[in-house]
């Protein structure tokens, strides 16, 4: 190449055809392009960049600015080079190896200046550039068109005229022929058998491709596949003396899908889930009402509360006046500020299960129910309002308690509402002592106890009718 080319002046063109040609450059302390006497190791007291290819000599300044762009502001060519020392270390090591190189530089012997930290991003497009992974790169300006066609054209002119030299003077004659699967451009798409001409400066060219192995080590495919696959445009390489054809072939990537439908499946059923008009997704919520498969532990039971702000048992108090007999409102301070949408209490029924305690799951409001959710309800704690079982699978409160256990708790001496005495015997009453605060609620509240032990009583022998505790549910 022409030394007034910008293309044959570029460093970082320099520096990626000495590392495609595995002759790396070497740090000096001297401009001199041709000797090898002031090579040194250390980066921080070199000077210049020396290259040596094939008789073709050239140092760059380590100060020379390149055409690779970070933060708006080129960087030099020290930076890139120490970004290509240090591509395989970690980003700690490499921001630390930065830094004391900045030492190195400005203490006594040191050849002055600094280098630039390139981020992650910048990095690795840099390294992938430099390898010839990729042609360009949105960090490095582009040569001009002029600057660029003007080497490559007297490049494959050079390669041309030592073809055409070779044969004159007998060193390679003759016209080879060679199958048509051997490559080259006027070999492919060929028939089977065919034989081909090519021309033998084409042949030079192949005996100096470099092996980039085969489709599944380059695409690193999760397996090989069989099927024939046709390959992609070639493109040419610009090596240092020679071009290089490489064909890149597409990878099948079709068994895939049956691993990715393993993941699709859930996928699907969250999306059916949310599409139902007025549902709020709750993960907890769907994955513990969901019912076991067949098999597996057998379902949860579920009892519903009142979402009524006049009810005495919420979700606040429910879970302490279920389990421990002792009720305390839901709006005392000793209570915690939970926000949970669902509770679970396990209690041992013996007529349904002498062994195992029974796990409750406990909800006041069906909005995320399943249908098969309701064929586990077996209790409805109400306070008489009929706008409570709005969205219920059986709104009509006849119907509703025909299925579960209906359940009213009151303040004792207080009459029972008239709705819930016109519900029949579906529906039980039990009335709490009013609650005092200040009081030893222990001492105070020891009654509740027994309404306790008198709603699970129910409850049990509702569920004993309605057919739990057989055929292992």
């Amino acid at each position: 190449m022409a030394s007034s080319d910008a293309a044959a002046s570029d460093p970082l063109l320099y520096l990626r055809q000495a590392i495609f040609s595995g002759r790396p450059p070497i740090p000096t302390t001297t401009a001199d392009a041709t000797s090898n006497t002031d090579a040194v190791q250390d980066l921080a007291k070199a000077t210049h960049l020396l290259f040596n290819s094939d008789g073709d000599h050239r140092a760059f300044p380590l100060t020379a600015i390149t055409r690779f762009v970070s933060s708006n502001k080129p960087v030099d060519l020290r930076s890139i080079y120490l970004a290509w020392q240090k591509k395989d270390v970690a980003v700690p090591e490499y921001i630390a190896s930065t830094q004391q190189l900045n030492n190195d530089l400005s203490a006594p012997g040191g050849a002055g200046g600094t280098v630039q930290n390139l981020v992650f991003v910048e990095k690795l497009d840099l390294i992938t550039w430099l390898e010839g992974a990729t042609e360009e790169s949105e960090f490095i300006k582009p040569l001009a068109k002029s600057e660029f066609i003007k080497p490559l054209a007297s490049e494959i002119a050079a390669v041309q005229a030592a073809g055409a030299a070779d044969v004159a003077a007998g060193n390679k004659g003759g016209i080879a022929t060679v199958p048509s699967g051997a490559g080259g451009a006027d070999g492919v798409g060929a028939g089977v058998g065919a034989k081909k001409t090519v021309d033998p400066r084409l042949v030079e060219i192949y005996n100096g491709e470099r092996n980039m192995g085969d489709r599944n080590s380059v695409l690193r495919g999760i397996k090989a596949t069989a099927s024939p696959l046709l390959p992609l445009p070639a493109c040419v390489c610009r090596g240092t003396r020679k071009l290089t054809l490489i064909i890149i072939c597409a990878q099948d990537f079709s068994h895939v899908r049956k691993y990715a439908e393993h993941f699709l499946k859930r996928q699907r059923a969250a999306a059916a889930i949310s599409a139902m008009p007025g549902t709020t997704i709750s993960p907890a919520l769907v994955s513990n009402l969901k019912k076991p498969a067949a098999g597996g532990r057998r379902p949860e039971p579920i009892i519903l509360l009142s979402p009524s702000a006049s009810s005495l048992l919420r979700l606040p108090n429910i879970k302490s006046f279920l389990t421990d007999g002792l009720y305390v409102p839901p709006t005392h301070a000793s209570l915690s500020s939970s926000t949970a949408t669902i509770l679970h209490v396990s209690r041992l029924l013996p007529s349904i299960d002498a062994v195992r305690p029974l796990r409750f799951v406990l909800v006041d409001t069906p909005d995320q129910f399943k249908p098969d959710y309701w064929n586990r309800v077996v209790a409805v704690f109400t306070t008489g309002q009929t706008w409570q079982f709005k969205g219920y699978r059986w709104q009509q409160p006849a119907e509703l308690f025909a299925h579960a256990l209906g359940i009213y708790v009151g303040w004792r001496g207080e009459e029972v509402p008239a709705a819930v005495r016109g519900w029949g015997r579906g529906v039980v009453t039990a009335q709490l002592d009013k609650f005092r605060d200040g009081a030893d609620t222990a001492v105070a509240r020891w009654r509740d106890r027994e309404v306790v032990e008198g709603i699970w009583t129910a409850i049990e022998e509702g569920m004993r009718s309605r057919g739990w505790g057989k055929d292992g549910r």
